[in-house]
């Protein structure tokens, strides 16, 4: 397929999106749109996304049918859209090519020297954006896919004329494995998307493929048992990080330069490099700094560069994203769907300035929740208040499961749940008081309740 993309794609085209509200179609859009290509695409769900995808002239049509794909030369999807599609039905009737999201990126990384591809269960988007802020920052011009929104370059990718693109790769449907790095980044490996594959060993076989396809080095977190034992054996050259003295590079001498924000020595080979001081909240981003200075070094940046990267750095959309105040309380927005997210994000939360901490989340997928009803609960009671809307299903069907929210309710005391997210908001508006942090956490779309919560005003009083 890579050589029929590369014909397809000699010249400008018109490409077709389905689901071209997601998250990780985003990025490709933007590369797409830079080299010169007509898009168009389709979703179900309005969003930021879209929006932006409109002021950049892409023709957003709502709902998916089969005369959507008019004009199209070539089709995209992502992993998430069923074979039954209709608009991928009327393709293949039409004889229009259609390509899987992660081929085209597959396609998309090749035409670049050096493919930085970040993976692991957690911290790929923080990860990856601190890895194209180092790079842009100091002129390298890289291209960039990435989860979430980086203020930087003003959005979730770009197509740089540099040598380097910087990839968040997801284990997700082994999307990552249409990749072919130069530098594979492994950054931990956890118990998610089991619904896929299945179990830790499958899903760690996945990542171990992965590696394997890295054809310059291999940098993983020599501090996570699961990564050490996945790139054991392999042939590459490895460079571990972490904070165990076993590691080629580590952060020493950590201290607090302000509540729950890191700063620490490097370590390279032996070699103290200089002083990281991170502006993003969280012990756990000390691994992820790590990760980005080495991967930045691979693509040729300095030390010096590394670190006002990673202090210039914010943090990328929808990863403790700070949104504004409402009635004096402050409101975060976090990416954190999984329970070790969870716990880290309200881990550093409570460790802040703030009078009390509000947990809003939005569950997502019944075989998450339900394979980790304990888990959810333990990290969410982190949090002073716990509010919670129903289940979102994404790609599965509630029919199905055995499990709702309230299953996570009964056992975090005091928490409450609500089947819509303006019940959410109204309830929080009416309970929130000044000096508090309510931040909103889930993968789905909660963060519509956030702004919900913006939207609101003392005078305005509860949402209708």
């Amino acid at each position: 397929m890579d050589v029929e993309l590369r014909r397809l794609l000699e010249s400008p085209k018109t490409l077709h999106f389905i689901g071209v509200g997601g998250s990780g179609m985003y990025p490709l859009v933007q590369i797409m749109l830079e080299k010169g290509h007509t898009l168009q695409g389709s979703d179900v769900n309005e969003g930021d996304i879209l929006a932006y995808e409109r002021k950049k002239g892409v023709r957003v049509m709502m709902g998916h049918k089969p005369e959507n794909i008019d004009g199209a030369d070539l089709v995209v999807y992502s992993a998430a859209i069923r074979p039954d599609n209709p608009e991928r039905l009327e393709a293949e009737r039409r004889g229009i090519p259609c390509v899987e999201r992660s081929v085209m990126l597959g396609y998309v990384a090749s035409l670049y020297e050096t493919p930085l591809c970040i993976a692991g269960t957690h911290g790929k988007t923080t990860t990856t954006g601190m890895t194209v802020q180092i790079l842009e920052s100091a002129g390298f011009d890289p291209a960039a896919v990435i989860g979430g929104k980086l203020p930087l370059i003003h959005g979730y990718g770009k197509g740089g004329k540099g040598g380097a693109i910087v990839v968040e790769a997801c284990e997700f449907h082994d999307t990552f494995l249409a990749l072919t790095p130069d530098t594979a980044v492994l950054l931990n490996i956890d118990n998610d998307h089991l619904d896929y594959f299945g179990s830790m060993e499958n899903l760690k076989a996945s990542f171990r493929k992965f590696c394997a396809r890295a054809t310059g080095q291999i940098l993983y977190n020599g501090d996570d048992a699961q990564s050490r034992e996945v790139v054991a054996g392999l042939p590459q050259p490895k460079t571990s990080f972490g904070l165990g003295e076993g590691n080629e590079l580590r952060a020493v001498n950590l201290r607090e330069h302000r509540p729950s924000c890191w700063s620490f020595d490097v370590v390279e080979r032996g070699q103290t490099t200089g002083t990281a001081s991170l502006a993003v909240p969280g012990r756990h981003n000390i691994h992820n700094a790590l990760a980005a200075y080495g991967a930045a070094r691979r693509a040729g940046a300095s030390a010096r560069q590394c670190f006002q990267g990673l202090a210039s750095f914010g943090g990328a959309g929808r990863r403790f994203e700070t949104l504004g105040q409402v009635d004096g309380f402050t409101v975060v927005d976090d990416y954190a769907h999984h329970p070790a997210e969870l716990e880290v994000t309200l881990r550093a939360a409570t460790q802040m300035d703030y009078r009390e901490v509000w947990a809003i989340f939005q569950p997502y997928t019944f075989s998450r929740t339900q394979q980790m009803l304990d888990e959810f609960a333990k990290a969410l009671s982190l949090a002073d208040h716990v509010v919670m809307t129903a289940v979102m299903g994404g790609r599965e069907r509630a029919e199905d499961y055995r499990v709702t929210t309230e299953d996570i309710a009964k056992n975090i005391p005091g928490s409450v749940w609500f089947e819509t997210q303006r019940e959410v908001a109204n309830h929080v508006l009416a309970h929130a008081q000044p000096g508090d942090l309510v931040i909103t956490l889930g993968c789905g779309d909660i963060y519509k309740c956030a702004h919900m919560l913006l939207e609101s005003s003392q005078n305005e009083g509860m949402l209708p």
